[in-house]
C-alpha cells in the first residue's frame, strides 16, 4: 500500500468517525438518580417568569420547543455583549425553525424590567415569540441558575455589579441539559450549532 492509499484510508477512517459521532444522540447532562429500575435525569425546575411582553412563561409553554438560554443583565459592560453577538449568530441561522426557541434570563430583576427588556429585544431586531427576555423575582433567577449550570453572584467589585459566566445552554423538549458553549468563543458556538442540529434530529425520527 503506498503513501496515497495510506492517506485516502486515513481520511475515510476520519469521515466516518466523524458521522458516527454525529448519529450518536448528545448526553442528558448533570446529576441523576436510579429509582425502581427507571433513570431519573436532571431537569430544569418548575418556574414561572415574565416576558418582555408581561406575558407569564412557565416550562409548559416551553415543552413542545428545544430552547437556547443564557443569562445576562442589560447593562453588562464585559462578557454579556458578546454572549449575545453568539445568541444572535444561533438565532439568525434558527430563525424560521418553529421547533427552537431562544430564553434569556436577566440577572438584573430591578432594573431589566418588562418594557426595558422589550426596548432591548426590539433593538436586537428579534421577534418576541421567538426570543423570550425573562424576568422574575431576584430569588427565584438565582435559583434557577443553577440548573443550567450557571454561576453568578452580585459583587460591587465586578464590572455591572454582578459577576457570572456566559455560557449558552441547549435544553431538549423534557427539560434536560443537552448540551452547552461558552458564549465569549465563537469557535465553541461553531461546534454548539452541530449539537443543536443533532438534538433536533432526535424530534425527527
Amino acid at each position: 500500500m503506498n503513501r496515497n492509499h495510506i492517506l485516502i484510508l486515513l481520511l475515510l477512517c476520519a469521515l466516518f468517525a466523524c458521522q458516527e459521532k454525529s448519529n450518536e444522540k448528545l448526553p442528558k447532562l448533570g446529576h441523576y438518580d436510579v429509582e425502581g429500575g427507571d433513570t431519573l435525569f436532571h431537569t430544569i425546575s418548575t418556574f414561572q417568569f415574565v416576558d418582555q411582553d408581561s406575558t407569564v412563561i412557565t416550562n409548559d409553554d416551553l415543552s413542545d420547543y428545544v430552547y437556547v438560554s443564557d443569562f445576562f443583565f442589560m447593562h453588562c459592560p464585559t462578557i454579556c455583549p458578546k454572549v449575545k453577538k453568539q445568541m444572535l449568530r444561533l438565532y439568525d441561522h434558527y430563525e424560521d425553525n418553529s421547533n427552537i426557541k431562544f430564553v434569556s434570563h436577566t440577572l438584573d430583576p430591578k432594573r431589566d424590567t418588562p418594557s426595558r427588556l422589550k426596548q432591548y429585544a426590539s433593538n436586537l431586531g428579534v421577534a418576541h415569540d421567538k426570543w423570550l427576555f425573562l424576568t422574575g423575582s431576584k430569588d427565584d433567577i438565582y435559583t434557577i441558575k443553577d440548573d443550567y449550570f450557571i454561576a453568578a453572584v452580585e459583587d460591587p467589585d465586578s464590572p455591572g455589579g454582578i459577576s457570572h459566566s456566559g455560557k449558552i445552554i441547549l435544553v431538549d423538549k423534557q427539560g434536560h441539559v443537552r448540551s452547552f458553549a461558552e458564549g465569549t468563543d465563537p469557535k465553541e458556538v461553531d461546534e454548539f450549532f452541530h449539537d443543536i442540529d443533532r438534538l433536533l434530529i432526535e424530534y425527527e425520527e
